[in-house]
């Protein structure tokens, strides 16, 4: 009773609801959480289903068989992404925060673990979509809940003021979500610095084999202490270091000392377009 990867579809997020609508009825698998059967995605992924708001589903992974629970699944929430720019965008984030507030749910100062490999994938599938929908895929800055103790991120469609998700991008997101695997060769880095959208890690991503974690932004370090640096540090599944986006942002002091500083050029290019390899059988995704 193991999977790679638990999808998390939220019945009152929009963008969760079409993304599983494209896949139609899926099979059902061996197990059910609160009630609610998990079913198979592909051969390494499952989806479970659950009635709110994702952001606020503390603790979800305490509520998966324990079986499934111990084999340390990634969790991946297909979401909205709102912004105040309100800018049509495709995102990939983890999940935590890293101050001392939690409006969106977690707890203040409690980062989630993260998948970088994972994580750069899904950047990369949505980069390769993203010009035909007129768009930018990007990274984003860790931030909001739910806490959880699994691995987990965010892949998101910001679509401005539509009265609902482009079916293009959901189109995309069912197609990339399941074939979201660990990408191989990446280097991981705990990342620092930058906007919330921090483009430089983005480019970084994209063009040369870095995979990041978690992804502290500027304003983040206004409030970050040295425990929670840490925790950056140690939620970054595999980090061999730090990249900043700028030689200030390595002066901070609650960042002395974690980790080793890595430079940009430290991870060889890589061709842009040239994501992972789908591994199982995709198809099943849409239940044929």
């Amino acid at each position: 009773m193991t999977a790679e990867v638990v999808v998390v579809v939220s019945d009152v997020d929009p963008v969760a609801g079409a993304v599983a609508a494209e896949w139609g009825t899926l099979p059902a698998w061996d197990g059910h959480v609160d009630g609610v059967p998990i079913r198979r995605l592909n051969e390494g992924a499952l989806v479970v289903r659950r009635p709110g708001a994702h952001i606020h589903d503390e603790g979800l992974d305490l509520r998966l068989p324990a079986a499934l629970r111990e084999s340390r699944p990634t969790l991946i929430f297909p979401s909205i992404h709102r912004s105040e720019r309100n800018v049509p965008s495709l995102t990939v984030h983890p999940l935590g925060n890293s101050g001392p507030h939690a409006e969106l749910g977690g707890r203040p100062r409690t980062l989630v673990p993260t998948d970088p490999r994972r994580m750069a994938t899904a950047l990369r599938l949505l980069d390769e979509g993203a010009t035909a929908l007129g768009t930018a895929a990007t990274y984003e800055a860790t931030h909001h809940g739910p806490a959880l103790s699994l691995p987990a991120f965010f892949i998101e469609i910001g679509y401005a003021e539509l009265p609902s998700p482009p079916p293009e991008a959901v189109r995309l997101l069912a197609e990339v979500i399941p074939r979201i695997t660990e990408s191989s060769g990446d280097r991981v880095a705990l990342a620092v610095g930058g906007g919330h959208y921090v483009p430089h890690f983005t480019d970084l991503a994209l063009h040369r084999s870095w995979a990041f974690g978690h992804i502290l932004s500027r304003h983040a370090l206004e409030q970050l202490d040295r425990s929670t640096a840490v925790q950056a540090y140690t939620c970054t599944d595999g980090a061999e270091g730090v990249v900043y986006a700028r030689a200030e942002d390595a002066r901070h002091p609650a960042l002395e000392g974690v980790g080793s500083r890595l430079r940009d050029q430290d991870a060889p290019s890589r061709e842009r377009g040239k994501a992972a390899a789908t591994t199982g059988d995709v198809r099943s995704a849409y239940g044929t």
